[in-house]
């Protein structure tokens, strides 16, 4: 991450309009335990669209429900989002949903399907690596949705999700295929939320062989892993967004997510240096 400050993400997306990469920005937090804080979370959202349309960025934002108070009252995260996307609205902007953990799926899905029913610019984030999620996907497609595609990074049961990597792998290939041609129709927006080459190069060769452009879908990066990477494919004409993350409560975050699953680190390590 560029910074704890809404100033720090906005400089660090400024960096990449001259290579044409789009941004998605969050501000790291979730599971409050005070109603006023989920407030305090929806203005800095508000405030963060006024400056990406002040700064003519290619921008868009990402939110988790706990942030705004989903495991306080089930009705506070819809009330902050029906505000959140009816500002977005005004430039044709998309505001996406993070997927958190297992315990908080459903409870996801169906604020999704009020949200995207009433608002149409909803964007969701999918985990390839739970078993559930074809089904999922399937029942989201008469929405017209927003799909951010990624493998999954809660340390989840195998009962519900794969574990392995090669499992996981075929989750999500099968999963991006799936869903393809209804991207290549405008029937759905596609991210590729991955920095696995070999899954995005599958999924384009798949794109090609159909006929279909080469932007139907969008590849999504963490910002600071493969930035090489997200350049090289941005100049092949490739879509791409960068995903930034600011705010103060980073340690706890990443401390989080190492005690859910110290792979993460791993993870972590090789997409920089590997």
């Amino acid at each position: 991450m560029p910074g704890e400050s809404i100033e720090e993400a906005l400089a660090a997306a400024e960096t990449f309009k001259p290579s044409g990469i789009a941004v998605l920005i969050t501000h790291l937090g979730e599971n409050l335990t005070d109603l006023a804080d989920a407030q305090a979370v929806s203005d800095n959202y508000h405030a963060l669209l006024d400056e990406i349309e002040r700064r003519d960025l290619d921008g868009e934002l990402s939110v988790k429900l706990t942030q705004l108070g989903l495991d306080l009252d089930a009705e506070a995260p819809i009330k902050h989002m029906f505000g959140l996307a009816d500002q977005a609205a005004k430039r044709a902007r998309t505001v996406w949903i993070d997927m958190e953990g297992s315990a908080y799926t459903d409870r996801t899905l169906e604020c999704y399907r009020r949200l995207q029913e009433a608002k149409g610019n909803i964007g969701l984030c999918l985990q390839a690596y739970l078993r559930r999620t074809p089904a999922d996907l399937e029942s989201l497609i008469p929405l017209k949705p927003a799909i951010r595609l990624v493998k999954g990074a809660y340390d989840e049961h195998a009962a519900i999700a794969f574990r392995h990597k090669a499992e996981v792998n075929a989750a999500y290939r099968s999963l991006a295929l799936q869903v393809l041609p209804l991207a290549a129709a405008g029937e759905l927006k596609l991210g590729l939320g991955t920095h696995d080459l070999d899954l995005i190069k599958a999924v384009a060769d798949e794109a090609r062989t159909a006929g279909y452009p080469l932007d139907c879908f969008e590849v999504e990066m963490l910002y600071g892993i493969r930035s090489g990477e997200q350049l090289r494919l941005a100049r092949e004409g490739y879509r791409v967004r960068d995903l930034i993350s600011y705010g103060d409560a980073w340690y706890a975050w990443y401390l989080r997510r190492l005690a859910e699953r110290p792979a993460n680190i791993m993870f972590a390590l090789r997409q920089v240096f590997g």
